[in-house]
């Protein structure tokens, strides 16, 4: 369905604003074509109809709208991925936060960690990096929706295409998985791969861990799915159901794998018998969000030995972060309206909390430890139409890389105080390049 005629005035409106910005929120394009997208589903869920009843029960997975961002913003996004993965390399940043790390991350097996998360939102003045995350979900999910998108303006389609195809994307994959067998120093060919979470098939992302799986098996590897607890040890290596595993593609919120259940995988990987991919030293390194404190530190940069250009698109992007204490806890809760609190190894916005809403009880468990203030960084909006009404909606984009590389990239739209498949008219989105010098170019 093609967007309401706005076109006379586009380019007036255009002149006072970004084009993206002026699309985000003027364009009514529906360009998901649920019909094919059932159908990929179908192909990589295994089952006919599975597609179908997968859209039917979670309604609010995708959403029927794409987000369009200017090449600029989405340039200035990879130059922060490339400057993290700067500092990740500096000794100096590796000894302050391996000092804060559990055990089990101080050793360096060599893997890179798969399909990483880096979160950002979008301000007029440039993309803030709200966090990175290890176990990023999504990204074969987004995959396939990106393949099952119509044409909404002729500037957007071509770079959709080749940026994020269904073919460059499952080749990128099985490299990803290659490189980290070999990073870890294995001979031989990598041959079994064990997709891990608790309780997978509870997973509101488990038709994710299906699409990975086939396209794991598709690449001639012997991949399952499994729950921790499925594991066992022997002389041999890790098992599942009497099979070896030779990789782990770590889905588990237990970072640490300090939980009962994860103890058969912490040992595998503690001695070696298996790679693990995240594993507790990647998240060390990238996901803490205590790591947020140094990057935003203007004094820590300029002793790290950055260069110039580094420090400062760092600074620009990281939101001031800061530990939070019994000695900062009064001035905090007086500027709470201006931060939010997260904790330093949380996931998913599980207990993070906007300032300006935050009650007496809950301040009392944050001053006893374990979270971080971020400065508040308000999400940019996309307008959407849903039946009748439009609505507007937060924007969260999330940039899947590994290695520095970029993989994918994709949006997740929402209301509330942080990102939800729970939404009407949310879920996860497209990302749709929209130069400033475009004409609309609506069909």
């Amino acid at each position: 369905m093609p967007c309401d005629d706005k076109t006379d005035s586009c380019a007036a409106e255009q002149a006072e604003g970004k084009a993206a910005d002026w699309a985000n929120a003027e364009c009514m394009c529906v360009t998901l074509d649920r019909q094919r997208l059932a159908a990929l589903l179908d192909a990589e869920l295994g089952e006919r109809g599975a597609g179908d009843t997968l859209l039917a029960s979670q309604s609010n997975l995708f959403a029927n709208a794409p987000v369009f961002i200017d090449p600029a913003t989405l340039s200035a996004m990879t130059e922060v991925v490339t400057a993290i993965e700067a500092v990740v390399r500096i000794p100096a940043f590796r000894s302050v936060v391996m000092g804060w790390a559990p055990s089990s991350a101080a050793r360096d097996f060599g893997p890179k960690g798969v399909l990483m998360g880096y979160d950002f939102h979008l301000t007029a003045n440039g993309p803030r990096l709200i966090e990175i995350n290890t176990n990023a979900g999504g990204a074969f999910l987004n995959a396939l929706l990106a393949d099952a998108q119509t044409q909404c303006c002729r500037e957007t389609r071509p770079a959709l295409a080749a940026d994020i195809s269904q073919d460059t994307f499952r080749t990128r994959i099985s490299r990803m998985f290659e490189e980290e067998w070999h990073a870890q120093d294995r001979a031989g060919e990598l041959e079994s791969i064990a997709i891990v979470d608790d309780d997978p098939e509870g997973q509101p992302l488990f038709p994710e861990f299906l699409a990975a799986r086939t396209l794991l098996q598709e690449h001639g590897y012997e991949a399952v799915v499994a729950g921790p607890e499925d594991l066992e040890l022997s002389p041999a290596g890790l098992l599942f159901e009497g099979r070896k595993i030779d990789l782990v593609y770590n889905r588990l919120v237990d970072f640490s794998l300090n939980r009962p259940e994860s103890r058969t995988l912490r040992e595998a990987y503690m001695t070696g018998r298996v790679v693990l991919s995240p594993n507790p030293h990647i998240h060390a390194l990238y996901a803490d969000k205590r790591n947020l404190c140094l990057l935003s530190d203007p004094d820590w940069l300029a002793s790290s030995g950055l260069s110039e250009r580094e420090q400062k698109v760092i600074l620009a992007a990281v939101p001031k972060t800061t530990i939070v204490d019994r000695d900062n806890a009064e001035t905090f809760w007086s500027e709470r309206r201006d931060w939010f609190f997260k904790p330093a190894r949380g996931y998913g916005s599980k207990a993070a909390y906007r300032g300006a809403k935050l009650t007496k009880r809950v301040w009392s468990e944050i001053v006893e430890g374990g979270y971080v203030a971020q400065r508040f960084t308000p999400p940019s909006t996309r307008k959407v139409r849903l039946e009748t009404d439009i609505v507007e909606l937060k924007v969260d984009v999330r940039l899947y890389t590994y290695a520095g590389e970029i993989l994918l990239r994709a949006a997740r739209l929402y209301q509330g105080q942080a990102t939800n498949m729970r939404t009407p008219g949310g879920g996860f989105s497209p990302i749709l390049p929209m130069p400033d010098d475009s004409a609309c170019g609506f069909r």
